[in-house]
């Protein structure tokens, strides 16, 4: 299966503010004992977003004017917390393609990469413009294109970043390497026929 390469992604944007953001909060403990991902979008920052009684807060993702938002605006330090993959599988899973961000946690970033959706860094003031265009106008197109390094909506355009070598792998389709190794199986079925036989 060749995989997709990943040069620009764009749709409505949400805003999801607040720094430190922890895996626990973006999937709460209690949704991790699923067998598979599948189900998993539905509980994304399920404690932020619903009472004890499942009654709806005030969130932003709550907020039917961004509803099929495809990129997720944040601050700093997103994804911080554990290691558990739960959380940007949850974010895929409820329909997010991109993440534009002030700063990400490296496992939730190479977790991420690994899922095809990139996390790219951008200024604070970015971030503030860029969640002001939505709020004001929540069908503002973000594009975020990663051959550039700009995250752009409208009139605006920002630098932005992503360590080379995840960006290199999203943009020449190279970004699963369980998907790269499925792919290369009969290599390695030749490359393990060639090894002696291990004795201890």
């Amino acid at each position: 299966m060749a995989l997709e390469k990943i040069k620009i992604i764009s749709g409505t944007a949400v805003c999801v503010s607040g720094d430190d953001l922890d895996t626990d909060r973006i999937i709460p403990a209690r949704f991790l004992r699923c067998v598979t991902f599948d189900g998993l979008g539905e509980h994304l920052f399920r404690d932020a977003r619903y009472e004890e009684d499942g009654k709806p807060k005030a969130h932003s993702l709550n907020d039917a004017r961004f509803n099929g938002a495809t990129v997720m605006l944040v601050n700093q330090n997103f994804g911080c917390g554990s290691s558990r993959e739960h959380a940007p599988q949850s974010i895929a899973k409820a329909g997010f393609r991109a993440i534009v961000g002030e700063s990400f946690a490296e496992i939730f970033f190479g977790n991420s990469t690994t899922l095809g959706m990139p996390c790219v860094t951008v200024s604070h003031d970015a971030i503030v413009a860029l969640a002001k265009a939505v709020e004001t106008k929540p069908d503002t197109v973000i594009e975020v294109n990663l051959e550039k390094n700009t995250v752009s909506a409208g009139s605006l355009s920002f630098p932005c970043s992503m360590k080379p070598s995840a960006r290199d792998a999203l943009v020449e389709g190279e970004w699963d390497p369980i998907g790269r190794l499925l792919d290369g199986k009969e290599a390695v079925k030749k490359a393990a026929a060639k090894l002696p036989y291990l004795s201890f």
